[in-house]
């Protein structure tokens, strides 16, 4: 449970009048409703993974009905790893109403935090558990240029900082976000391999990691004009040929044109 602070009146006012409160975890929402001073009137019913398929049919009756159905998650926002998903999909298949209270999310809440530029990224809920899985997973967000935002259990989070440093490097900027909005927030911020050695000591609570989006490279032209030859061959215009590799590349289009009329001069 985060800063009670953060709670929205109209998150009070639906935990009070919901005929359904569906909750992850039954003794966490009935805590959060008495820390807000709100008396829960509905049914309370437990909606966490093992019981979410039994209890599906029951909540769609009883939104068919016309009765407010509040599903609570511990995690707060977004539930991509909490129950919800399938309720939110269901009730829309069926063509019943449904909204959303918002409320923090350790997503956008990590990404302002970070220090890091954020104005375009990309959210990759869990990281991979397994070695193998993670470092091809990381593999991918090598040349990613969004920043990248994903959540890691604590017992993961040096396995995983120390992959990220062989696959992205050393250097690559990152922020740890630790128990965003409760008591003992913690960032922490620096390089992977700052962070991977801070993380040995032992993280606890739910992290959020950002990492920072991968610098443009541009590759030399002299490299690419075996590239445009080969498009020219197939029937391309060299000016379109030169202009399709270097946007593909990161560089210059009339640096690249110029290479490959060099290289043919040189022939």
């Amino acid at each position: 449970m985060g800063e009670i602070g953060d709670a929205s009146q109209r998150l009070r006012d639906a935990l009070g009048s919901a005929d359904v409160v569906a909750a992850e975890d039954t003794r966490r929402t009935r805590s959060l409703a008495k820390a807000l001073g709100v008396e829960i009137t509905g049914k309370v019913v437990s909606f966490y993974d093992h019981v979410e398929a039994a209890r599906l049919p029951g909540l769609l009756d009883d939104l068919a009905e016309g009765k407010t159905v509040l599903l609570v998650t511990d995690a707060g926002m977004p539930s991509v790893s909490d129950p919800g998903y399938r309720l939110v999909a269901a009730a829309v298949e069926r063509d019943l109403p449904v909204t959303c209270l918002p409320g923090p999310s350790a997503v956008t809440t990590a990404l302002a935090l970070s220090g890091l530029p954020v104005e375009r990224f990309c959210f990759d809920g869990f990281a991979p558990r397994k070695g193998g899985q993670r470092r091809e997973w990381l593999r991918t967000l090598a040349t990613e240029p969004r920043a990248a935002v994903f959540f890691e259990a604590p017992h993961r989070l040096a396995d995983c900082l120390a992959d990220a440093v062989t696959v992205l490097g050393p250097n690559r900027r990152a922020a740890v976000c630790r128990e965003l909005t409760k008591t003992y927030e913690e960032i922490k911020r620096g390089t992977l391999a700052e962070l991977a050695e801070w993380a040995v000591e032992g993280a606890r609570g739910e992290i959020t990691v950002v990492l920072e989006g991968a610098q443009p490279v541009s590759a030399d032209p002299a490299d690419l004009v075996g590239e445009v030859e080969d498009l020219v061959e197939k029937g391309m215009r060299l000016k379109d040929a030169s202009a399709h590799v270097a946007n593909a590349n990161g560089t210059s289009r009339n640096d690249l044109y110029d290479a490959v009329l060099a290289a043919r001069s040189a022939e």
